[in-house]
């Protein structure tokens, strides 16, 4: 007979905030294997646009931080080609130069310490939504890991090798996990790098899902307590990782020289 039909939806959300815990495996890939997993994952994934692009993980020691080369795509990526640079982009380990439009991840790490990866890029949706300079629409569950926690940057303030870029686009992002770059492109954050590879998936597939309910008549928005609710019920350290294995097993198949 059932045990549990007849409990409470917050009952039931801490039995299984409990099973996930204990039952879904982390994985075991050093930072350089997870950030070159990412660079498949991503370019698999619609967030290819040539050299454009970064994806960053701190490094070792304070204002260090991983990068690839630049000249690389991200689909060429693996541990072993990534750069170890400092603030000032000044290669550390590896050979080549990073990207010189990484200056604003120096200064989105120095402003949000909680941030262990940045994920920048300009896949199509999020492109295309950018032209139209609206912010991203969360109204779906799939998306709510994004409620409230999309910013949005109207004015673009030109290419991002500049500090003043770094510090315009450090304070627009504020707390929130991801922004939306009007004429750019995205931005996604997170604590982990399986975090930053999640986020930066979702908002892609949020400005497609965006983009097609525009086309079909006005979008219709949640229930904030709803929204907030699904944020937060989504945004655990044990599911994104979930995902991210996924997204790495997926990838693996064809990608497996990335661990090199």
């Amino acid at each position: 007979m059932a045990k549990t039909l007849a409990l409470p939806k917050d009952q039931l959300v801490k039995q299984a905030l409990v099973q996930m815990q204990n039952t879904l495996a982390d994985n075991t890939w050093t930072v350089r294997q997870k950030l070159a997993l990412t660079c498949r994952i991503l370019f698999e994934n619609g967030h290819d646009s040539g050299l454009a692009g970064q994806i960053t993980a701190r490094g070792p020691e304070q204002g260090t931080y991983y990068t690839q080369q630049l000249g690389l795509g991200f689909d060429e990526i693996t541990a072993s080609n990534l750069l170890l640079v400092n603030e000032d982009l000044e290669v550390l380990e590896g050979h080549g130069i990073p990207n010189p439009a990484n200056r604003f991840h120096s200064w989105v790490y120095r402003g949000r310490p909680d941030v262990n990866c940045i994920i920048h890029t300009h896949p199509t949706h999020i492109a295309a939504l950018s032209m139209l300079e609206v912010p991203l629409q969360v109204s779906h569950m799939d998306l709510c890991p994004l409620y409230e926690d999309c910013a949005f940057l109207e004015a673009w303030p030109g290419v991002p090798v500049g500090n003043e870029e770094g510090e315009i686009i450090t304070t627009a992002l504020g707390d929130k996990r991801a922004i939306l770059l009007s004429h750019h492109g995205q931005l996604s954050t997170g604590a982990s790098i399986e975090e930053a590879c999640v986020i930066a998936q979702l908002i892609e597939r949020a400005a497609k899902l965006q983009l097609l309910a525009m086309a079909a008549g006005t979008i219709k928005p949640i229930l904030p307590e709803l929204g907030r609710e699904a944020h937060d019920w989504i945004s655990r350290p044990k599911r994104h990782g979930a995902a991210f294995n996924y997204y790495a097993r997926q990838n693996l198949r064809q990608h497996a020289d990335c661990l090199n």
